[in-house]
């Protein structure tokens, strides 16, 4: 193929076509896996036309076979069923078509599939695809809810019917898309991926009704799986019926066993939950009056206390017992009072007795020098000394007259 062309000298149309031609000529045979979206079997042609598909890309592929080699698989291949053919790619070059011309088909049987999809399975179990970690949990109420089904299908009469059964105010935005077939899995994978780019919608339904096994097998597709593995809204899986297990019910954030299980799970019931309310409302009556009792017992059991009753009591007795300590501190503070005025009197009386005023009042006298000194001895005194005399009622001068001859015979003179 490869040649120097410029603009000036190109090749003919015919010379690429040969040239590709003789470059697939030289390619070996190939063991390819696909599903028949087309078959033509012309009466009396040698030649039979298949289209094989690649669901999960959706890719296809002319495959031709002479009618000898198909006879084989005819009773069990038709439209739709999975295969596996041996073939050598062929360029027609008149019509610059290629193709695939089989020399051997093989159906793809239902253990094989079973097999395939069990290590699919475990492939995407070790990246963590199915770890219950990642599982979202679902809105108690959602407003908008996306649904992915088959048009007119009886799983969305189901999953609409049952809902709007349950909470009649709930809306919903439906996609239809193809639930089987070659074109299936895309269909699917752009519906979801819509439904999630919605702010509004709350969780995606995606529902198909029962079938068998290659009927379900859109909804164990790698790409499908990755898709809803990658979604930020909630996914509940509603595929089949109880029995059925395809990839997805794995990777949802929660599976119902069908449709009609999933609007029951998605969905609360209008009157479950006025009931609910009812017994709750009836709950909370119930302990707030018991509250009310329990607190009115206590009330009514503390006003029986004397404390409530008579609230002055306590005080009345405490005054009664103040008053007494009074009356007591005050007798005893008048009994030392009298006892201290009478102890008084006593030593005033007893001063006073002894008192030299006292002595001057019965008649003595006291004589002083003139310094103060107190006479107290005649041999103190000498002739004509001046000293001062003082009596009751007062003092006068005195001089001694002569000399002091003898004790006590000293003379005043005034």
């Amino acid at each position: 193929m490869a040649v120097n062309t410029t603009p000036e000298s190109p090749l003919p149309v015919g010379e690429v076509s040969r040239l590709i031609g003789g470059w697939i000529d030289r390619l070996g045979a190939v063991w390819v896996e696909g599903q028949i979206t087309q078959l033509s079997r012309r009466p009396g042609a040698g030649v039979v036309f298949l289209t094989l598909r690649d669901p999960s890309y959706d890719i296809s592929v002319s495959v031709t076979c002479y009618r000898q080699v198909f006879d084989v698989v005819a009773d069990v291949v038709s439209e739709g069923a999975r295969v596996v053919v041996l073939a050598k790619p062929e360029w027609y070059a008149p019509r610059g078509q290629l193709s695939l011309r089989a020399t051997e088909i093989k159906p793809v049987g239902v253990g094989e599939l079973l097999a395939r999809l069990e290590m699919l399975k475990k492939a995407l179990a070790s990246e963590g695809l199915f770890a219950p970690e990642r599982k979202k949990a679902l809105p108690f109420l959602p407003q908008l809810i996306g649904l992915v089904c088959g048009r007119a299908s009886a799983a969305e009469r189901d999953v609409l019917e049952n809902a709007r059964h349950r909470w009649p105010a709930v809306r919903f935005e439906v996609r239809n898309v193809a639930v089987q077939g070659v074109h299936a899995v895309p269909q699917v994978v752009q519906a979801v991926k819509e439904l999630d780019e919605i702010d509004d919608v709350d969780v995606i339904i995606v529902a198909r009704g029962g079938g068998s096994v290659e009927d379900l097998l859109p909804f164990s597709d790698e790409q499908l799986v990755r898709a809803v593995a990658s979604c930020r809204t909630p996914v509940v899986s509603a595929i089949g019926h109880e029995p059925d297990n395809p990839l997805l019910d794995h990777v949802a954030d929660l599976r119902a066993s069908t449709p009609t299980d999933a609007a029951k799970k998605v969905v609360p019931d209008v009157g479950e939950e006025y009931e609910r309310v009812r017994m709750l409302r009836d709950r909370a009556r119930r302990c707030v009056e018991g509250f009310v009792e329990r607190e009115e017992r206590g009330l009514a059991h503390a006003l029986t206390r004397p404390s409530i009753q008579d609230p002055h009591r306590m005080i009345d007795e405490r005054a009664d017992h103040v008053a007494a300590l009074l009356d007591r501190g005050r007798r005893c503070l008048g009994h030392l009072l009298d006892r201290a005025d009478s102890e008084l009197t006593h030593t005033h009386a007893r001063v006073v007795a002894l008192s030299p005023a006292a002595t001057l009042k019965r008649g003595y006298a006291v004589l002083q020098k003139a310094d103060g000194h107190v006479v107290r001895d005649p041999d103190e005194v000498t002739a004509d000394e001046a000293l001062r005399a003082r009596v009751a009622e007062g003092e006068f001068p005195v001089r001694v007259d002569g000399p002091s001859d003898a004790r006590g015979d000293a003379g005043s003179d005034t």
